[in-house]
């Protein structure tokens, strides 16, 4: 059947073979594992999918896209929903590698991705397709121009690796960027500081991150500036673990006062 794309859900299907076995190369997922395919639309790449693994969910919110899959695929698990809204602890298998696939809708990207790194302890990895600017902020290094929330709290949530990039012509329709595939790998271990603690300072910094950070983590410092940290340097100078030591720092202060 045809099928006209809607703009409105930021749809760009992938229709190069070449891009979607370079994919499929790139997911280590067993015969028993279970992946959770965002956004599939008609399924081109699903079908790789369901040939190397017996349990392939797919999460899509277009009820068009949704009656094709069914019709195509009798073997997949498909929930109609808002990935935004997903309640992931339902789709998963606690007692199987969890295995995210997807290529993002360019406008949600970021949202779904914090998302993602919220709900990490779910998931073994997450190989991604997005615009190829958002795709250099995740491993961007400190000092740089593309460094900032994402790449921090990524970085200190999982260990991110740029894969390879997909021109526009492998999409239909094309979009107006270069997109990139990235992986996601899920092996850090466990910090010793909230995910909320490090969201805050690291936003706060980032905020004004023009300025110093004795002036722009005023909102969580106030005066207080501990040793081990230079608060002359600006939010972009400081590394990941940085970030995370001065918010387990503030976090313990926090509760012992």
């Amino acid at each position: 059947m045809s099928f006209r794309t809607k703009k409105s859900l930021g749809q760009h299907f992938l229709t190069d073979n070449t891009i979607i076995f370079k994919i499929i190369d790139a997911i280590t997922a067993g015969k028993g594992d279970r992946i959770i395919e965002i956004g599939p639309g008609t399924g081109a790449l699903t079908k790789w999918l369901l040939s190397g693994c017996d349990d392939v969910h797919a999460i899509e919110i277009d009820q068009r896209a949704v009656e094709v899959l069914k019709e195509k695929f009798d073997d997949l698990r498909v929930h109609q929903n808002d990935i935004l809204k997903v309640n992931w602890k339902e789709v998963i298998d606690p007692d199987k590698k969890n295995i995210v696939v997807g290529n993002l809708p360019y406008y949600i990207t970021s949202p779904i991705l914090f998302d993602l790194l919220e709900h990490r302890r779910l998931f073994t990895e997450a190989t991604l397709m997005m615009q190829k600017e958002v795709a250099e902020r995740l491993v961007a290094d400190p000092s740089s121009k593309q460094y900032g929330i994402l790449s921090v709290q990524t970085q200190l949530f999982c260990t991110p690796e740029l894969l390879f990039d997909v021109p526009a012509h492998s999409f239909s329709p094309p979009p107006k960027v270069t997109s990139s595939v990235i992986k996601l790998t899920f092996d850090k271990e466990p910090l010793s500081v909230s995910d909320e603690k490090i969201k805050e300072v690291v936003r706060t910094a980032f905020n004004q991150r023009r300025k110093k950070l004795s002036n722009s983590l005023k909102p969580v410092l106030g005066d207080y500036q501990p040793d081990g940290f230079n608060f002359d340097d600006r939010a972009d100078h400081w590394s990941p673990e940085t970030y995370a030591k001065l918010a387990e720092h503030l976090e313990q202060s926090d509760n012992l006062s």
